[in-house]
């Protein structure tokens, strides 16, 4: 058989000259990865030393399978002088990679570089093996001695892609393969120049049982992001915070070498927790998280697809997840790609164990969660595996999950700030915006300063009710066979206020609950109430302003019919706070107790979700059952009250409780009094207070329960006209009356309602008979 060593990559000098093809005759000859003939040989192939002072040959393979080109690779070829003349001499390894047999007649002809131009090579990886399969079995490789090893063993050598080399690890006979070349300008290439600029990558071979570890170059840094990405273009925003910590906790240290991460002495993140609100976002970063990495596509499963019908397929089903993680983890050690397993709503399968029950529906739940325990940090457990749980029950979790080395990076998405939710609105207002569906004068900023506390699926549902309404104009619903022109479609400011009103956020305002609240509006009937207001006002004010008192509390007192409810209300409504919310004891009529005590638990967790938040808990005596035969009182509803009202927000959240109740003395008796920080007093009207009531000049304060796009105030109701009496002794008569009676504003106004006899020109007469009868029968 004839070979030929001729330049593929480079020009060829002349016919060349046929040899013979022999082996090495020396081990260490072999490990050197020369091609060695005579020197006469040599001289006469008309080859010429490089800069180095090595001559090059390019031998080309004769074999070729099917449509696969044959092997080419390009050998340093030098003179030994116990070679036969005539002979080429080649290792085991050479000749086996290009199929040439001892006494084969081979071609020597000089390689040539393209252009007669160097290709040096700024970058090389090798994959490791050892030369025979036995020696692998246990066999531990140091990567950092083997790199430097092959910098003194193979600079100034010429390698080419699949090119196998040997080299003596410190006894232990090793092959390393070439598997990438690349070139200062990050270009891939087939033949280049191991110069001393070169760095060196090495990495396990596939299917060999050699171990690879240590460091300083033992594996290229891996990029785990794609540097092509952009959160808006996938749909997510408002996170940037967010993805900055989930970066730095889960995968800066997968961006370094396995040898500097080994050096730190630090292990990589396995598991991460990601809660908060529902439609914050974490099921989308679910979807879309494979498309910001590089390598394997990451397992999304469902929570609950994990549970199955029979014994030991729930365990089976997450020991399944894990499989490929392991097998590769097996082969490749720590140069193993990533495995991103991420569970949707991850509370439906790892709940507290025991909380079950001792059924077997509890001990299925148990066994699962102890499966995914062992299969995070077990006794084998692996290092390339990256466990993503999400809900928004936190508090359902098996605390053990949740510990250091399991899912260990709590991440809250919560919601949006303003530049958040402009963000999110620029996403799903986009394709209005590119199709020129958009009006000129919606403005994103302005829809973001007035949806407080929306989630991102909220105002994904805004943009969807605006749509709908720039559709509606369009629709003739007394023919809908007509034909609608689409090209007219626009969605205006006016369709983004109308959506804002359709979507309410879960965590707003309850504005129909307040309302009721102040069916009348809010009348300031004298000094002493004005100074309630003020004092409300200064107590909102410093939650809202400062930084050293993210929780305040006040209790309003007074007896019955004294405004307490409404002065409440007033003040969560006009806080402009996100979050307000009115917590009354008719919510909870037919709870038990423990519903009772889950129901304050979950408003109270709803509050701290919110950066500003007021809740008002109305009529707290009732609220804990309190009857004054006995006394009797729910004491485990007054413990949890007692605790909630204590209980600090998390950090840079704040804020404002009012409670109100009308008995002060019950309130003294169990200690609830000096749970607040500020206690209010309303107090039975005076003669003055009563004499402006009834002469009409007492200044109904309008309560704003929201504004338009102009910032128009909406008044929830104002006060009736003055009462006309017969004579001045009359009016002084009745107030004298009604002043006696110590009644509340609320009792009054009722009277007065009662009392008094309407005239054609719109005013309201008082007749002393008629107010008698009144309060004898309300008395």
């Amino acid at each position: 058989m004839s070979w030929k060593l001729g330049g593929m990559l480079g020009g060829g000098g002349g016919g060349g000259t046929t040899m013979r093809a022999a082996s090495c005759p020396s081990q260490e000859l072999a490990l050197s990865n020369r091609v060695y003939t005579t020197q006469k040989d040599l001289s006469s192939s008309g080859m010429h030393a490089n800069v180095d002072g090595l001559y090059l040959a390019h031998l080309s393979s004769a074999v070729r399978t099917g449509n696969v080109a044959p092997a080419s690779y390009v050998y340093a070829v030098a003179a030994f002088a116990a070679i036969e003349p005539g002979c080429l001499a080649f290792n085991a390894i050479q000749r086996r990679e290009l199929q040439v047999a001892l006494g084969d007649d081979v071609t020597l002809v000089p390689f040539l570089w393209p252009g007669g131009k160097v290709i040096d090579a700024a970058a090389a990886t090798f994959e490791v093996d050892a030369l025979k399969a036995a020696a692998a079995a246990g066999a531990s490789v140091d990567g950092e001695r083997l790199v430097e090893l092959l910098g003194r063993r193979l600079r100034g050598q010429v390698a080419s892609l699949s090119q196998t080399f040997v080299v003596d690890f410190y006894g232990t006979n090793l092959t390393v393969k070439v598997s990438s070349l690349a070139t200062e300008a990050g270009d891939q290439v087939r033949v280049a120049a191991l110069g001393a600029a070169a760095e060196l990558f090495v990495a396990k071979a596939p299917g060999t049982k050699l171990k690879l570890s240590g460091g300083g170059g033992a594996a290229r840094p891996k990029e785990i992001f794609r540097a092509d990405f952009d959160f808006e273009k996938m749909g997510i925003g408002g996170l940037d915070k967010e993805f900055s910590a989930i970066f730095r906790r889960a995968f800066a240290s997968r961006v370094f070498p396995p040898a500097v991460v080994s050096k730190l002495g630090v292990s990589h993140v396995k598991g991460m927790l990601l809660y908060g609100p529902p439609g914050t976002g974490k099921t989308l970063i679910a979807r879309q998280i494979g498309k910001m990495l590089n390598g394997r596509e990451p397992q999304v499963v469902n929570g609950p697809e994990i549970l199955n019908k029979f014994v030991g397929q729930s365990e089976e089903n997450i020991r399944k997840l894990f499989e490929a993680a392991e097998a590769e983890y097996a082969e490749s050690g720590d140069a193993s790609e990533l495995h991103i397993i991420i569970f949707d709503e991850i509370d439906a399968i790892c709940k507290q164990r025991g909380s079950a029950g001792a059924g077997a529906a509890g001990s299925v739940h148990d066994t699962v969660v102890n499966q995914l325990l062992s299969k995070i940090d077990g006794v084998n457990s692996l290092n390339n595996i990256l466990v993503i749980g999400m809900t928004n029950r936190k508090d359902m979790i098996d605390e053990a999950l949740l510990r250091p080395g399991r899912l260990e990076v709590h991440v809250e998405i919560s919601l949006p700030d303003e530049h958040g939710r402009a963000q999110i609105l620029r996403i799903h207002t986009g394709k209005m915006r590119d199709n020129k569906m958009l009006g000129p004068d919606v403005s994103v900023e302005s829809i973001a300063a007035r949806s407080k506390n929306y989630s991102g699926a909220e105002l994904e549902g805004v943009c969807k009710s605006a749509a709908s309404h720039a559709m509606n104009r369009l629709v003739d619903f007394r023919n809908l066979h007509a034909a609608v022109d689409g090209t007219k479609v626009l969605v205006s400011a006016n369709d983004f206020t109308r959506a804002l009103e359709d979507v309410q956020p879960a965590l707003g305002a309850t504005k129909d609950d307040f309302a009721r609240c102040l069916l009348g509006g809010f009348l300031v009937h004298g000094p002493r109430a004005q100074a309630l207001l003020s004092a409300g006002a200064l107590f909102r004010d410093e939650v809202a302003h400062s930084t050293g008192n993210p929780l305040l509390s006040v209790l309003i007192e007074g007896s019955a019919g004294t405004g307490k409810t409404a002065l409440a209300a007033k003040l969560a409504v006009e806080s402009g706070f996100p979050f307000v919310r009115l917590v009354s004891p008719e919510q909870f009529v037919g709870y038990s107790e423990p519903a009772k005590c889950a129901a304050l638990a979950r408003v109270f967790d709803d509050a701290h979700k919110s950066p500003l938040s007021v809740v008002v808990l109305d009529n707290i005596e009732r609220m804990i059952e309190y009857a004054p035969i006995g006394p009797r009182f729910s004491n485990v509803l007054l413990q949890t009250l007692l605790v909630l009202v204590k209980s600090m927000p998390p950090p840079g959240r704040r804020l404002l409780i009012v409670a109100t109740t009308g008995d002060a003395e019950v309130m003294e008796q169990l200690s609830m009094r000096t749970a607040f920080n500020a206690t209010l007093s309303t107090l039975p009207l005076n003669v003055t207070e009563v004499a402006a009531v009834v002469d009409g000049t007492a200044v109904s304060s309008p309560v704003v329960f929201d504004t338009d796009a102009e910032g128009a105030a909406v008044a929830a109701g104002t006060h009736g006209a003055a009462v006309r009496f017969g004579s001045a002794s009359e009016r002084s008569s009745a107030i004298q009356l009604l002043a006696a009676e110590d009644m509340g504003i609320k009792k009054l106004l009722m009277v007065l309602e009662m009392a008094r006899t309407g005239r054609g020109d719109g005013t309201y007469a008082m007749e002393m008979g008629r107010l008698a009868s009144v309060l004898q029968n309300v008395a």
